[in-house]
């Protein structure tokens, strides 16, 4: 122990003597690291999460599942008010009950597919013949009327594969992560932005969806199927299905199927030959609790001056419902418990109070860390802050998958740089090493940077997050890394105590100005 603390010093001296020195407490940190990288749980957090509760679309039995074990979990290793707190109306949850869809003819097939989130089921078997609709407008849609009833809907596309030689999964090079380091602060590109831009090209396709839709619920058909190319070799990108609000109708039956049979089915139709669907979903509503929540816990605070002042860190517990969510966000979640196990474990004395919360409704618009952000510390809309505002330090945020930690995003914090430096430095063996002025984007540290606290996102390996498992029916636990897991937890378990031991909170920015009713951020 005595000879790694040395090796750890001299490593450091050279850096700290360069720039405003941290407290940096190299005997912790190791014992930190002992911890984390020997002793893991994190695999059985995510275990948890995942193959025993099941997908966890918000206000859904898996989803409760999940966050009733978290927050029994929490209060076993000794935090304090660990809860599920609720912020605010949801809408309906839903559950996936039985979902068969194969080919009937011209020949059996199974196709692998899925229903989106918030769709009805079929009510019983149904064996029907499929359309092919082919409408630019809803002008076109008028020569479809009269025939769709009692039957399934496919609409036309022209699209095909193309090969694809790059690897599903990748590491970030040296060379990648010091463009990272050398980064200017970007121009604002925003979630809320990229929904509109999205909005914008997609919205006559939209709108044509949606009348299409109207129109075969009136007439009675069974359903309709989807797909996307992105979604190639039996990957599906499968989400939501349209409105859960509480007074929404329920959604017209749309299931994802993968595009190789989405596209066989296709070429079938254009060559005259009828194609019949095998289709079986049933799904059920969940209206008794509309509520959203969070799950919350503490380890509390020992300094007489600093002990109401806090440190949080949280990631988003609820996932789409194509598998288990492991990548998305049952990872970040199992780090984040890991995390404050091994304070725990340790047996620390934090200066400040540090917080945990797994969030819920995260997929739809960051809703629960959204709500607690306004319900703990102030509005973005109006930026009429609370009291506990001026005691916030620091937010820590992971929801970018499996891979390892390779450094921070300052979300535009410039004067964090040195500090997270320092913070890094001790874990550089491990890949540790970039702090870039960038923002990730659209997850739960925006909640925070809204009313202008410090939120931060880890920058992680991408692996195959955004190739094959994010929003997919592949997102699951045999999809996980558990070494990168482990170096996660550790370097978030001693970000935390840093923060919380810290004698100053993190340096903040400037107070961003009234959104306004503008949703996403």
């Amino acid at each position: 122990m005595r000879k790694t603390r040395l090796i750890l010093a001299v490593l450091l001296f050279p850096f700290l003597s360069a720039i405003a020195q941290e407290k940096i407490d190299l005997g912790m940190l190791q014992k930190i690291r002992e911890e984390g990288l020997n002793h893991s749980q994190v695999m059985d957090n995510v275990f948890h999460l995942t193959d025993v509760s099941g997908s966890r679309v918000t206000v859904s039995p898996g989803f409760t599942r999940a966050s009733n074990w978290a927050k029994n979990r929490l209060s076993g290793w000794g935090l304090e008010n660990a809860a599920l707190e609720p912020w605010g109306e949801f809408g309906k949850g839903w559950e996936l009950q039985k979902s068969y869809v194969a080919l009937a003819a011209p020949y059996y097939k199974p196709m692998i597919a899925f229903p989106k989130v918030w769709c009805k089921g079929t009510k019983g078997s149904q064996n029907a013949e499929l359309i092919l609709i082919d409408a630019k407008d809803s002008a076109d849609l008028i020569q479809y009327q009269g025939k769709l009833q009692g039957r399934i809907i496919i609409l036309n596309r022209m699209d095909t594969l193309k090969p694809d030689f790059k690897a599903d999964a990748e590491r970030y090079t040296d060379e990648e992560l010091k463009k990272m380091a050398d980064n200017v602060p970007a121009p604002p590109d925003t979630a809320a932005m990229r929904r509109r831009r999205e909005q914008f090209q997609r919205q006559g396709s939209f709108r044509v969806l949606n009348a299409l839709k109207n129109m075969a619920e009136k007439e009675g058909a069974i359903a309709m199927l989807s797909t996307s190319p992105r979604g190639n070799d039996g990957t599906l990108f499968v989400q939501g299905g349209g409105a859960y609000a509480a007074n929404s109708p329920e959604n017209f039956t749309d299931v994802v199927i993968a595009f190789e049979d989405y596209m066989t089915i296709v070429r079938l139709l254009h060559a005259g030959i009828p194609v019949k669907i095998d289709m079986d979903i049933k799904t059920r509503f969940i209206t008794d609790d509309m509520k959203g929540y969070n799950v919350v816990a503490e380890i509390k605070g020992t300094d007489k001056k600093l002990k109401d002042e806090l440190v949080m860190l949280g990631g988003h517990l609820d996932s789409w419902q194509g598998a288990t969510g492991a990548t998305d966000n049952a990872a970040g979640c199992a780090v984040m418990l890991e995390a404050v196990r091994i304070l725990k474990a340790l047996g620390i004395k934090p200066r400040r109070t540090i917080r945990i919360a797994l969030w819920s409704g995260e997929e739809q618009g960051l809703f629960g860390s959204r709500n607690y952000v306004k319900n703990h510390f102030g509005d973005p809309a109006t930026m009429q802050l609370l009291p506990d505002h001026a005691k916030f330090s620091s937010y820590f945020n992971l929801d970018n998958g499996s891979g390892k930690i390779r450094g921070i995003y300052l979300q535009g914090n410039e004067a964090c740089r040195s500090i997270f430096q320092q913070w890094l430095e001790p874990f550089k063996d491990l890949g540790a090493t970039t702090v870039t002025i960038n923002n990730t984007g659209g997850t739960d540290h925006l909640s925070f940077d809204a009313v202008g606290l410090p939120g931060f996102q880890f920058i992680q390996d991408p692996l195959e997050y955004g190739t094959r498992t994010h929003h997919t029916n592949m997102d699951s636990y045999d999809h996980l890394s558990a070494e990168d897991l482990m170096q996660a937890a550790t370097i978030v378990a001693a970000f935390v105590y840093d923060a919380a031991m810290r004698d100053e909170k993190l340096p903040r920015k400037e107070l961003p100005k009234p959104r306004g009713n503008q949703r996403g951020f």
